[in-house]
């Protein structure tokens, strides 16, 4: 990201936002298909952006769903040039957006835990009960 993140983050936003709507007018590629733009992160001095994608279609290879940005970035970055106003408009490269896999991932990785944990303390009494077993009553 440029030095000046404001000034980074203002470029990020306005090149996802611009990308998404060309990508879903413009590009007749049948191998892109419906697809969500994540995020995109531009490098320090503004020469590349990373733009990460979902198809929507989980069916779709997202391999195929890649090469036909990839192929389309030379158009998509033309037209950047005229509906942006900044003065080097980036090298484009898309990448597969895995965050929300991992999440996924990692949610079921905790859920798992958990459920282990719980089947492991089934005995044992309950945590922070200081007072007396249960079924005996305290001495008046």
């Amino acid at each position: 990201m440029p030095k000046d993140y404001a000034r980074g983050r203002r470029i990020e936003a306005e090149l996802l936002r611009t990308l998404a709507e060309l990508v879903r007018r413009e590009v007749k590629d049948p191998r892109v298909g419906p697809v969500t733009l994540t995020a995109v992160e531009v490098s320090p001095d503004v020469s590349h952006a990373t733009v990460y994608f979902l198809p929507f279609d989980a069916s779709r290879p997202v391999e195929d769903v890649g090469a036909a940005l990839a192929s389309a970035a030379p158009f998509l970055r033309h037209e950047l040039r005229s509906r942006i106003r900044i003065r080097f408009v980036p090298e484009l490269h898309f990448k597969p957006d895995e965050s929300i896999e991992r999440a996924a991932k990692l949610s079921a990785l905790i859920a798992s835990a958990v459920k282990q944990d719980a089947e492991r303390h089934v005995d044992d009494p309950p945590a922070g009960g200081d007072g007396p077993p249960t079924g005996e009553s305290e001495p008046s």
